[in-house]
């Protein structure tokens, strides 16, 4: 196969952020993911006026992910009330900006909001997201 010109390289789609947010995803450490249960990936080009609001943005360009539901510290064994799964948001604008800003690379940055958007579901400390991010990259 013949390699790519430089003059026909475009910018990742959302589908290609969402690839490799599900490839990050199959790297984290096994007992990471079984913990996860229902919690979805949603790939969008920016936030929604509700979270610009509701997070108080300046730019939509101020946030790179977001987690979104009831996170397993906040569940109750008793509570009975069926819920909607819980939603990782990432921004693929803000993320590619943060990637030609930078000399990280696109999977390195992905992998960071990943881990830290999960890891609020966790309610894991910001070294144990740390010590997550430099397991994967190990591999």
């Amino acid at each position: 196969m013949a390699a790519e010109s430089i003059y026909e390289l475009t910018a990742p789609t959302l589908d290609d952020i969402e690839l490799l947010a599900r490839e990050t995803f199959d790297r984290l450490p096994e007992e990471f993911r079984a913990r996860c249960g229902q919690i979805l990936f949603r790939v969008e080009d920016f936030p929604d006026d509700d979270v610009m609001e509701e997070m108080e943005l300046e730019t939509p360009y101020d946030i790179l992910g977001l987690f979104q539901g009831v996170g397993i510290t906040e569940e109750q064994e008793s509570d009975s009330v069926p819920r909607e799964p819980s939603m990782v948001f990432l921004y693929r604008r803000p993320i590619l900006d943060e990637w030609g800003d930078s000399e990280i690379t696109l999977g390195d940055i992905v992998t960071h909001v990943l881990v830290h958007e999960i890891g609020h579901h966790f309610g894991f400390s910001d070294e144990d997201m740390q010590r997550i991010e430099a397991e994967i990259n190990e591999d």
